[in-house]
C-alpha cells in the first residue's frame, strides 16, 4: 500500500516483528517467488551432481524467471547477503536462512509428494543462491 511507515517508530525496535513481516509477504503471495512452474526444474538442478552444471543450470533458472520475480530475487537475495557478513552477531549463517526463507521462497503448487525431502532441496536451492550470489546477479 501507499502507507508511509516510520521505522524509527519504537513498535518497530523488535527486528523479529520486521522480519516476520518480510517472511509474511514472500508466504501470502498467490504465487511464490520462485513460480510454480518453475520449482521441478530448480529441486532437478540442486540434484546434479556436476557442481559446475549444477551452477550453470540455476543460474540461468533465476534468468528464466519473470522480470519482476527476478529483480525481486536478486534485491531480496542481497539484502540476505548483507545478513549474513554480520552472522556472528545475529546467529543467522547461510545455512539459517536457507530454512527460514527455502519453503517460503520455494515451493510445489500442491503439498502432495513427500514434504520434508522438498524443504531439504528448497533449503539447497536458496543456499546455493546465496554463497553463489556474484555469479548468479553479476553486476
Amino acid at each position: 500500500t501507499d502507507e508511509h511507515l516510520d521505522l524509527d517508530d519504537g513498535r518497530w525496535e523488535d527486528i523479529h516483528v520486521v522480519t516476520g513481516a518480510l517472511k509474511l509477504f514472500f508466504r501470502e503471495l498467490p504465487e511464490p517467488l520462485v513460480p510454480f512452474g518453475h520449482f521441478d526444474k530448480f529441486i532437478a538442478a540442486i540434484k546434479m551432481q556436476d557442481p559446475t552444471r549444477r551452477g550453470r543450470c540455476i543460474r540461468d533458472l533465476v534468468f528464466s524467471l519473470p522480470p519482476a520475480h527476478h529483480d525481486t530475487m536478486k534485491v531480496l537475495f542481497r539484502h540476505l547477503s548483507r545478513v549474513i557478513e554480520y552472522k556472528e552477531e545475529n546467529r543467522m549463517s547461510v545455512q539459517s536462512i536457507a530454512i527460514v526463507f527455502g519453503p517460503t521462497l520455494l515451493r510445489p503448487a500442491s503439498e502432495e509428494g513427500n514434504m520434508a525431502m522438498h524443504m531439504v532441496f528448497q533449503n539447497q536451492v536458496v543456499e546455493h543462491i546465496l554463497n553463489q550470489y556474484s555469479y548468479i546477479f553479476p553486476d
